[in-house]
């Protein structure tokens, strides 16, 4: 009888404890689960310094995950203490924003009762063109008061800022093409000389010929053919081809490609990485090129197996024989002025977005793709 009182005893206490447990969890649960108001919006928020940058503005949304009775005010404030705490999780080296680059004008926004969205609050960049495009500022925002419980892991935006590539953006065309919205045809036909440009990264060759730009069986710049390799730049046109063991490009690096040619001399020259390779061929070809029609492709030529399997971007035709010097120039390959003597078509391939390519000269000639465009985000030159 005492052996058995004694296990009665025990798993009566095994039951209360059992019960405390669990009535401690739920108040856990509870205390877990309680209406807290957090930042709805991105944790962190990026701004890219291009060319004379000077202002921005963006926003910072609250919420709460479930009605109350009655109103919540939240308030915002800069939080500088932050600062290490963003270098540690993002393995960054910024540097708190100067106070004169930033404004919140309303700090102060409020979730009415029975709502779960705040106002946004508003907070104002400026004076951007004073800072260093070497360096990268941050400006950790908070929420520094609310009558409710702040949800910690959403208490905070970090706005970061730091000076943009060159080139950001670019586009995967493999098994694309590219055709042109004519508005201004005479731009690019009856060219008596003509500097053809790009900057590519070709992820594999493998097949008999991979396009460039062109129209096919009149002018065309391509890589390969039947008894040419498959990365070597070839120049067909309707009076014969020419190409050079020495016009070969790599797989997986970024390759600017710049092929000149004179029609009163049938001169061609090719250029890769700024570098004059091989010697002057003599093209058989001397008339005018006339790209401005329907024929004309970017990564496309007689068949779709003839695509470019890569990324690109600063496709570039001028009207005009550049010189070694100016393909040569600071920031050459990754940029020009869409103002610059003699360029006849500019397609950039930065949109990010959507399968149409702007066209940056004034003759508006965009290109669209057959397809939507792989967008890869990138830093070129690279750093």
């Amino acid at each position: 009888m005492t052996m058995k009182r004694y296990i009665n005893s025990w798993l009566a206490s095994l039951v209360v404890a059992s019960c405390l447990l669990l009535i401690t969890s739920c108040q856990e649960d509870s205390e877990n689960f309680d209406n807290k108001v957090f930042i709805k919006s991105a944790t962190k928020v990026g701004i890219l310094l291009k060319g004379s940058t000077e202002s921005a503005e963006l926003t910072i949304q609250t919420a709460i995950a479930k009605p109350e009775d009655k109103d919540i005010q939240i308030t915002y404030k800069e939080n500088f203490g932050l600062v290490g705490q963003y270098n540690d999780a993002y393995y960054d080296q910024a540097i708190a924003l100067p106070e004169d680059c930033y404004e919140i004008p309303n700090p102060v926004t409020e979730i009415p009762a029975r709502t779960v969205r705040a106002s946004d609050v508003t907070v104002l960049f400026k004076n951007l063109s004073s800072l260093d495009k070497d360096l990268v500022y941050v400006l950790p925002v908070s929420i520094a008061d609310a009558n409710i419980t702040v949800l910690e892991h959403s208490r905070t935006t970090y706005f970061v800022i730091r000076g943009a590539a060159l080139i950001n953006t670019v586009a995967n065309i493999n098994e694309n093409k590219l055709k042109l919205n004519l508005t201004n045809a005479e731009a690019l036909n009856n060219l008596s000389q003509i500097t053809a440009e790009t900057l590519i990264r070709v992820d594999k060759f493998g097949k008999t010929i991979s396009t460039l730009m062109g129209i096919e069986g009149k002018f065309l710049i391509r890589i390969g053919d039947a008894g040419v390799p498959d990365n070597q730049i070839q120049l067909a046109t309707s009076s014969g081809n020419v190409t050079d063991v020495n016009w070969a490009i790599e797989t997986g690096k970024w390759v600017h490609v710049a092929l000149t040619f004179d029609s009163s001399s049938g001169a061609t020259e090719v250029y890769i990485n700024g570098v004059k390779k091989g010697d002057t061929k003599i093209s058989n070809y001397r008339s005018k090129v006339n790209w401005g029609n329907s024929d004309f492709w970017i990564g496309y030529s007689w068949d779709d197996n003839r695509y470019l399997d890569g990324d690109v971007c600063e496709y570039r035709i001028w009207n005009r024989v550049l010189t070694a010097e100016e393909i040569n120039a600071k920031d050459h390959f990754y940029t020009v002025d869409p103002n610059a003597e003699g360029l006849a078509a500019y397609w950039k391939f930065d949109e990010g977005a959507g399968i149409v390519v702007k066209d940056y000269t004034e003759n508006k000639n965009d290109a669209t793709a057959s397809k939507p465009l792989t967008w890869k985000a990138v830093e070129l030159p690279a750093k």
